[in-house]
């Protein structure tokens, strides 16, 4: 197993010295504006190089980071060592297959999906349009919002694996469940994902989206750096209900607090660190637990 040294070397000598950067905050690069250095962050800007990095980590017998919008991740204050690969610029387009199905690669937003299928006069991904994050984040996690979710929509899903093999999965086969997939368990990236939608008044789909925007608007603290929903759903009542009947709203650890406006959401006060952000997630949990008798498991991924 080559170290990460030889690694580095190695990606040095097959791509562009531009796309690469030696410990870069991760802080820059998630929405809770928290996490210390990456030390080797790759930005790859095409697919082909997405490939290469993930066929030479692969060989080298290292695991990388794959960081998509950042939206629903907390990065360690320590950094991570190893190889992180950013696919903000990389994994882009949008394209019409027919009447009623779109495909989109996995680095495209959410928002623009849905405005885009709404430009054609397709519904079924306004609930989904003011999740945060990629397409293929939102298939990793299978995102939801308002009674949606991307389980809903999805017919395939193209998956790169580390060796280079590329795999579709047909929706059946991609074991979504709440706020999970089969692709948590795969080592690999993402693609794209094909959409199977419904035609609709291009007008009322857009009227929909913006009536489900505002509504989020007034419900949670978007102006404030967070991960979204700090909590999975319990089986029993939801995580935000409980957490505000508990008394926890605007409890706070250094810069990180229960957002008075959503109970369900950790926010950044200002300088708020990785570990005050898990620090107040066991102290919710706690007192959810005593009060309740109701563990609530988190929903942002928890990096080391």
């Amino acid at each position: 197993m080559k170290t990460i040294e030889a690694l580095r070397q190695t990606l040095y000598d097959a791509l562009p010295r531009r796309i690469f950067r030696e410990e870069e905050p991760l802080a820059r690069h998630t929405s809770f504006r928290i996490g210390g250095p990456a030390e080797l962050m790759a930005f790859p800007t095409e697919p082909a190089q997405l490939q290469a990095l993930l066929r030479l980590a692969h060989e080298a017998g290292v695991a990388p980071h794959i960081l998509g919008a950042g939206t629903n991740v907390l990065a360690p204050d320590a950094g991570l060592r190893g190889l992180t690969i950013c696919l903000r610029d990389c994994l882009i387009g949008l394209e019409l297959l027919d009447g009623t199905h779109i495909s989109a690669m996995a680095g495209v937003s959410l928002a623009k999906t849905a405005l885009f299928a709404a430009a054609d006069g397709l519904s079924g991904m306004e609930t989904l349009h003011g999740i945060p994050g990629t397409v293929g984040g939102a298939a990793f996690m299978n995102a939801g919002a308002y009674g949606g979710e991307m389980k809903d929509v999805v017919e395939s899903v193209d998956f790169l694996h580390p060796d280079g093999r590329m795999e579709r999965f047909a929706a059946a086969d991609c074991a979504f469940g709440y706020r999970t997939s089969v692709f948590q368990t795969l080592p690999g990236v993402i693609v794209r994902a094909v959409f199977r939608l419904r035609p609709g008044e291009p007008d009322a789909i857009r009227a929909k989206i913006s009536e489900l925007a505002e509504k989020r608007r007034a419900a949670q603290p978007l102006s404030m750096p967070s991960a979204g929903s700090a909590f999975r759903r319990p089986q029993t009542g939801y995580a935000a209900a409980l957490i505000e009947q508990t008394g926890l709203k605007g409890l706070t650890v250094g810069g990180a607090s229960v957002s008075e406006k959503h109970a369900g959401f950790i926010v950044n006060n200002g300088g708020a660190t990785a570990q005050d952000v898990l620090t107040l997630i066991r102290e919710i949990q706690k007192k959810v637990l005593d009060a309740t008798g109701v563990r609530l498991e988190p929903e942002v991924r928890l990096w080391e």
